[in-house]
């Protein structure tokens, strides 16, 4: 039913105008779709200069576009979901011109943000939370007596998750003037999208049925069997062409589906459903990358885009191909054979199949494979009941997301001690996505959790076989381990099960020894052999290998720790515990993320600002010596063992 838009400037530009909705809301309404399209084409080419999100953006162009034209924003609110599909609405609330250094180093962030704009009204980066915050703006505008609107938008995968009906539930409880725009942008809901249906939905958008309904309710509930009859004639008329049964039972005024990319429809609908009290729903079907034919077939590959390179010159040298394998591969394929020799396993994903490398497994085992959309909590509950079964679940997710399902992790898997393996990505900096995407912190919340171990590769090789080691475990295990490539390890094959909780000394110095845990061992390694320190690859973050670090303490003068993860409760204030229960006072230093978050930027800068690249490392150590020395610490009560 979508046609792709063609990409044509017109001879009067109407983009360069726009610095704010209002100059937008100056326009005429037959203008607006001039302006969609010179707005998808500014879309385009700035995500091709920058990388980025992409085909959500070109998705809700017009919805964007019509929200801001019927709103007075930013005094009205627009609640984004997940914040992929925002560029336009950052494109028309002034920061065109910062497009150009979107998710890169101090440039503007990829996702809505209050403290960037005040027409960023919540700050998101994972989904389902639209509902529950816009709810929460329209009652205190109730309460302070603003008159402020508050609009919700939510894609029919965000709609999946248990936040977003629990919200929905409460909004029909409260009776707030609240407008949900449900974007189906993957026909997940329904297709019924034809004459009658938008027939319907033209009707029931209407101020002439909406006052007919209202007044018609008002006299028959004065005749309860008759209100009740017309209740259910309506409900079952709009059954039969529309799947909004489920909105108006639980309390919604619900009107559609309708074409999402016809703003002759779309200003109308808003306008009329805004003028309404009580929660209404407005269902819209949007096309993801429309507009752009080769992220309409592919809107998978065309979720984000990366930066448009230019052409190579005939004569140029080609550059290098790296044979450095991808964390997410490494995983992949480990699952795959695995997988071949165990038919118990069963992998499991919130949504992350691609991210998460899991497309082969998915194809050569669809029989064993569960993608539950986004519901992080009930995946983690699910693998508990499979694990209660003697099946072997491996639970694939983002670190950021696993912060979702704390509560499922500590009371349905590690309360009754279930094996349940976890696959946990983008550990640690996580680069243009920023800081709702970091997983800054799974190392702290999961050490302090019963059962649980802990596994922190340093590269490929230790990914596969930690992996191999945490899957063998009987109990709830965790490896952990980053976005992108490894230094480039060669990869054993043939899986090897490391003891749990035993770790390797891997260089040998004198007087300081450094505990690595996990990726940043290059950088490690690059110190360590400069200043001739001893390293150990602690490989366990839990449980800690007590005998390795006992004698490192008989054998150096100090304790370092290394790792990405927040230092407030990572692996080394778990040594530092360790070391003073048993009443040793070597000095030690952790380091780690401090305790901030860290914005958008490649891993590398950020890598710096936290100062774990080598250099950094280097000098938070040197600086600390000096401190040492400084107060003049004696070194006699450190050693108060011998072996």
């Amino acid at each position: 039913m979508f046609d792709t838009i063609p990409l044509e400037r017109p001879e009067t530009p109407l983009l360069d105008g726009i610095d704010c909705p209002a100059d937008l809301r100056k326009l005429k309404e037959n203008q607006l779709e001039q302006l969609a399209s010179e707005l998808r084409e500014f879309l385009l080419f700035t995500v091709g200069q920058t990388g980025g999100h992409f085909g959500a953006g070109l998705g809700v162009v017009e919805l964007t576009i019509a929200l801001h034209y019927v709103l007075n924003t930013p005094n009205d609110r627009i609640v984004w979901d997940v914040g992929h599909q925002t560029y336009p609405h950052k494109i028309l609330t002034g920061r065109r011109d910062e497009m150009a250094g979107i998710r890169q180093w101090q440039g503007i962030s990829g996702f809505p943000k209050r403290s960037e704009s005040p027409f960023d009204t919540f700050g998101v980066g994972h989904s389902s939370t639209s509902i529950g915050a816009a709810l929460g703006m329209s009652e205190a505008s109730d309460l302070l007596g603003l008159g402020q609107q508050a609009v919700a938008v939510i894609g029919d995968g965000a709609m999946t998750a248990g936040m977003a009906f629990e919200a929905l539930n409460h909004a029909a409880h409260t009776k707030s003037d609240l407008l949900v725009v449900l974007n189906d942008n993957n026909m997940s809901i329904s297709k019924n999208v034809g004459g009658l249906a938008t027939y319907f939905s033209k009707i029931w958008a209407s101020k002439t049925y909406h006052a007919l309904r209202e007044g018609s309710k008002r006299v028959l509930t004065k005749i309860p069997q008759a209100w009740e009859l017309a209740r259910k004639t309506e409900e079952h008329l709009k059954g039969m062409v529309s799947p909004g049964t489920m909105f108006e039972e639980l309390g919604f005024y619900y009107v559609g589906p309708i074409n999402g990319h016809d703003l002759h429809h779309l200003v109308p609908y808003l306008r009329n459903l805004l003028a309404m009290k009580g929660p209404k729903l407005l269902h819209i079907i949007t096309q993801k990358g429309h507009g752009f034919a080769p992220a309409v077939s592919d809107p998978v590959g065309y979720h984000a885009l990366n930066k448009i390179e230019p052409k190579v010159k005939v004569n140029a040298p080609k550059p290098a191909i790296s044979n450095k394998k991808k964390y997410q591969t490494v995983f992949g394929d480990w699952l795959c054979d695995v997988a071949a020799e165990d038919e118990s396993l069963v992998a499991i994903t919130p949504a992350m199949c691609e991210g998460s490398g899991m497309v082969e497994f998915s194809e050569v085992y669809p029989n064993r494979f569960h993608d539950v959309a986004i519901a992080e909590q009930h995946a983690v509950t699910f693998a508990a009941g499979l694990a209660c079964e003697n099946i072997k679940p491996v639970v694939a997710i983002y670190s950021t997301f696993l912060q979702r399902a704390y509560d499922q992790l500590v009371h349905d898997v590690a309360l009754q001690n279930l094996d349940v393996t976890f696959a946990i990505d983008r550990a640690g900096l996580v680069g243009e996505d920023g800081p709702t995407h970091a997983g800054s912190f799974d190392i702290s919340f999961m050490r302090c959790i019963p059962n649980m171990i802990i596994a922190t590769p340093s590269d490929e090789n230790e990914c596969r076989q930690l992996l191999y080691s945490a899957y063998h475990y009987q109990g709830p295990s965790a490896v952990r381990y980053p976005r992108g490539t490894g230094p480039g390890k060669d990869i054993i094959v043939e899986d090897q099960k490391f003891a749990v909780g035993k770790g390797k000394k891997i260089h040998s110095g004198r007087s300081v020894c450094i505990l690595n845990f996990g990726v940043l061992l290059p950088q490690v390694m690059n110190v360590a052999k400069k200043n001739q320190y001893t390293v150990c690859d602690m490989r366990w973050a839990k449980p800690f290998d007590t005998e390795l670090i006992l004698d490192q303490i008989a054998q150096h003068d100090y304790i370092i720790t290394v790792e990405e993860n927040a230092v407030a409760g990572g692996a080394g204030a778990g040594v530092i515990e360790w070391l003073s229960s048993e009443g040793f006072t070597i000095p030690t230093l952790t380091i780690g993320l401090p305790d901030k978050y860290y914005q958008h930027g490649k891993r590398e800068q950020l890598l710096d600002e936290a100062n774990l690249s080598s250099k950094g490392i280097e000098n938070q150590i040197i600086q600390w010596l000096e401190k040492l020395a400084t107060r003049q610490v004696p070194l006699s009560s450190t050693r108060v063992f011998s072996h």
